[in-house]
């Protein structure tokens, strides 16, 4: 019996740690981001994460780098939807900063398994279970081998 892959939202702050190439992050942002590249699991960023993104990219790298990066996302990523009933429960539920619960509330409507983040302050109340880049590749190792064995 095949197993589907887990859907995993991933948080700006990852994907930009790869785009940008933060020296201190990319290792572990990228060796996330590449399970959603290979799909090996379903990766998704929410709504808001690509209007952000391609204000940030253009900003750092130029807009043609930045429209770049964006057609790459939505290869690798599907899209967590933001609509009223998102904003609505992340209102609802803050429990934080409202972009972070925005982002926990379009992942439970997106009926993913965890976000991956390097803010974990930013999801303390979260009901979802919630990694840091390295916590999650830990997670990901034991959760395969549970799978294979």
């Amino acid at each position: 019996m095949k197993h589907a892959p887990h859907r995993i939202l991933f948080d700006i702050n990852v994907v930009l740690d790869v785009l940008l190439k933060r020296p201190e992050h990319f290792s572990a942002s990228a060796q996330v981001v590449s399970l959603a590249d290979q799909k090996r699991l379903h990766g998704l960023l929410c709504a808001t994460t690509f209007t952000t993104v391609a204000y940030l990219v253009a900003k750092a790298l130029g807009r043609s780098a930045a429209q770049a990066q964006l057609a790459q996302l939505l290869q690798t990523f599907e899209v967590a939807p933001v609509d009223g009933a998102v904003l609505r429960d992340a209102l609802a539920a803050q429990f934080g900063g409202y972009e972070d619960t925005v982002q926990h509330a379009a992942a439970q409507a997106s009926q993913c398994k965890a976000i991956v983040t390097r803010d974990l302050s930013g999801f303390r109340d979260a009901r979802l279970p919630v990694y840091t880049p390295g916590q999650f590749l830990s997670w990901w190792s034991v959760e395969n081998a549970e799978l294979r064995g």
